[in-house]
């Protein structure tokens, strides 16, 4: 790969469109399985969906005003770009499918907007709304983002997930298997698995048919039930330098040929209360980057 060290998201992106593209984050309105009392209730130990919401996404707004705000928020900058709607918040193919076609249909009506990309979880993507999904693809960029979170049931169990690792390989190659563009999102640092579980699972979600992977370090974000966890009984976060050396271990594990969009996520100041880094994700991945560098001599 001469001197690219990994397959990365923005150069693959940019592949992918002859002009600049960025996602646009929506909130539909969803709500998820493990919340709703279908398969449980609190939702997953680690979750506020306010540390990923911007300022734009409300939704009290529909997807065309949410769409257009974020537009405007972007185009100051960059006056040619085109969008992906990025239906993100909860899990966003969790309804009717009727209502998901309305919802879809919406964001790709709006100007300017070229594909969708769609985050859920496994136990949310029946086999009917695939067909949709496939239909879909034919027409315009898709990427659908899976939740994996861990391939050990132990964790999913601990972090009130709802679902099993063998759900999601199910969901996961049925994706794959319309063709659909399929990303995996995983945690490392989730509480009870240390460096040398993380590695373990390293080639068995690499043995998913996965296009892109998106992993990122464990937070622990203020009102959710792993932030009381952790205040009674506080367990090991890893240091900027301890996770850099375990994402390097990682993708040593890992196939060559994933996509790896991102390793870390930014929250709030206000919302997080560890680990503080005081590093950007770019500042992170540069950090990464030259590590990875002077390893390789």
């Amino acid at each position: 790969m001469n001197d690219q060290l990994y397959i990365d998201y923005g150069s693959w992106i940019r592949k992918q469109f002859p002009f600049r593209v960025q996602k646009i984050a929506v909130d539909a309105g969803f709500t998820c399985p493990n919340r709703d009392g279908l398969v449980g209730t609190g939702g997953c130990t680690f979750c506020n969906n306010q540390t990923f919401n911007p300022s734009y996404c409300d939704h009290k707004k529909s997807v065309s005003q949410q769409l257009e705000e974020g537009k405007q928020f972007f185009a100051r900058k960059y006056p040619d770009m085109k969008y992906l709607a990025y239906f993100q918040a909860f899990s966003n193919t969790y309804a009717p499918l009727p209502h998901l076609r309305q919802l879809y249909e919406e964001a790709l009506a709006v100007e300017n907007v070229v594909g969708l990309v769609i985050g859920t979880r496994p136990d949310c993507l029946p086999d009917s709304l695939l067909d949709y999904l496939e239909e879909l693809n034919q027409r315009t960029f898709l990427i659908v983002e899976i939740g994996i979170e861990s391939a050990n049931n132990q964790t999913l169990q601990r972090i009130n997930r709802g679902h099993t690792f063998e759900c999601s390989r199910d969901a996961i190659e049925r994706t794959h298997a319309r063709g659909i563009l399929t990303c995996g999102h995983v945690i490392l640092g989730l509480p009870g698995e240390d460096r040398e579980e993380i590695l373990r699972q390293a080639p068995i979600i690499s043995s998913l048919p996965l296009d892109i992977l998106k992993l990122h370090q464990l937070q622990i974000i203020r009102g959710t039930k792993l932030a009381d966890e952790y205040i009674e009984l506080p367990f090991h976060l890893f240091t900027p330098d301890e996770y850099i050396d375990l994402i390097i271990n990682y993708m040593q594990q890992i196939r060559k040929d994933l996509v790896l969009e991102r390793f870390v996520s930014q929250s709030p100041p206000e919302l997080l209360i560890a680990p503080h880094w005081g590093l950007k994700n770019y500042e992170f991945t540069n950090l990464l980057n030259k590590r990875m560098r002077l390893q390789r001599g």
